[in-house]
């Protein structure tokens, strides 16, 4: 049989029993160390008269040594019933101190256990919640209030990062607008341009174009971070997946991609934001194609399990090692030389993928199949569908 965990409660019951028992052993040894005292305090010698003959005399010892001996025998059972009652007594203190013990520890704890609770609610996503413990000035105050600073320092924190990219992403578009309003002028002249001036603005046009979707990215990214849901409504899951699918049939016939679609039901709803939940989906579609095998397949599913929308992309491909997938869902995490320098992505899909599910409740678990490739989970809180709702 397994110890329970000796968690702070534990001890706290273990000496507040301990003490109780203590206690109770201190207060029934002096009981019978008083009551021994009283009882040799009362022995006092008989006494009477002389005796009038012999005869008279040796029935009065006889009398008096069988009322010692009765005497003796009464003390002795009286000794054995109160150490037997003390016993008892102590048996039942400690049983008493134990379950008084775990009460008053619960009671300290309480507090504790709000704050606990309370804290494990508030993510990056509610920063802006506190704990606001009511009470006295006391050391469990102290903490919660300790707490709740530190909570309004993150939430700075968080809030001006959010707001640097946003900005920096904003700043960044007018450059880039100019550097490509540069090349097409530069390659539009009358004259005859040279071959190698052509290749190097493709070029260049390739890398502002990958530097501005990077930039779309972090703005996607701080804007789902931040919470910003204007355009709120019921979707249907399986509408939308099926959606950024027909949008991208030109990509999936070039690699010449086989798509599973037959569990794609269109009765799975859920609460959200249109615009971005049709950029999660287009998002993880658009990875499964990029990183997929040349003729390899696509396993798409959209179900409702319980009270859960399940989205679910599976494709195919090399065993990957599930300690480097668990952080692609991190902004600029790739699986190898093959997705780092292949310029098909900014490396921003999945982790827009993984703030797009977190700000609608869900959550987004990626792992490595055992025969091999990929597969992408997202999880949202399911809806009841209502008529006149745009998918």
């Amino acid at each position: 049989m397994a110890l329970p965990a000796r968690t702070v409660r534990v001890r706290f019951t273990a000496l507040y029993g301990v003490l109780f028992l203590l206690s109770g052993a201190a207060l029934l040894v002096i009981t019978n160390l008083v009551s021994l005292g009283s009882t040799r305090i009362s022995e006092v010698a008989p006494g009477g008269s002389p005796p009038a003959r012999n005869s008279t005399l040796a029935a009065a010892h006889e009398r008096i040594s069988l009322l010692e001996s009765q005497l003796a025998g009464a003390r002795e059972s009286q000794s054995h019933q109160l150490l037997l009652g003390s016993a008892v007594a102590l048996a039942v203190m400690a049983l008493v101190s134990i379950v008084l013990g775990r009460i008053i520890a619960g009671r300290v704890l309480r507090p504790l256990r709000t704050i606990t609770a309370a804290t494990r609610r508030i993510s990056a996503d509610n920063l802006h919640e506190r704990l606001a413990v009511p009470g006295p000035a006391d050391e469990v105050k102290d903490l919660a209030d300790t707490i709740d600073e530190l909570l309004e320092r993150l939430e700075s924190s968080f809030a001006a990062q959010r707001r640097f990219v946003a900005n920096a992403s904003h700043e960044l578009r007018t450059p880039l607008a100019t550097m490509r309003a540069s090349l097409d002028v530069a390659v539009a002249k009358p004259e005859p341009v040279p071959p190698q001036t052509v290749a190097l603005a493709d070029r260049l046009r390739t890398e502002l174009d990958q530097v501005d979707r990077l930039l779309e990215g972090f703005l996607l990214l701080a804007r789902t971070q931040h919470g910003a849901m204007s355009d709120r409504s019921t979707i249907s899951l399986g509408r939308t997946v099926r959606a950024a699918l027909d949008a991208r049939a030109a990509d999936i016939a070039a690699r010449r991609l086989t798509v599973h679609d037959g569990d794609l039901h269109d009765d799975t709803w859920t609460q959200g934001s249109a615009t971005l939940l049709s950029r999660m989906a287009g998002n993880v579609i658009d990875n499964a194609i990029t990183h997929n095998d040349e003729g390899g397949w696509i396993t798409v599913a959209a179900m409702a399990d319980g009270t859960t929308a399940l989205l679910v992309v599976e494709t195919g491909g090399r065993l990957l090692d599930q300690g480097q997938v668990a952080r692609l869902a991190q902004p600029f995490q790739r699986l190898g030389a093959d997705r780092t320098g292949s310029g098909d992505g900014s490396g921003l899909g999945l982790s827009i993928v993984a703030a797009i599910a977190t700000a609608h409740g869900g959550g987004l678990d990626l792992a490595a199949r055992p025969e091999g490739g990929l597969r992408v989970a997202i999880s949202l809180p399911l809806a009841t569908a209502r008529t006149g709702v745009p998918a």
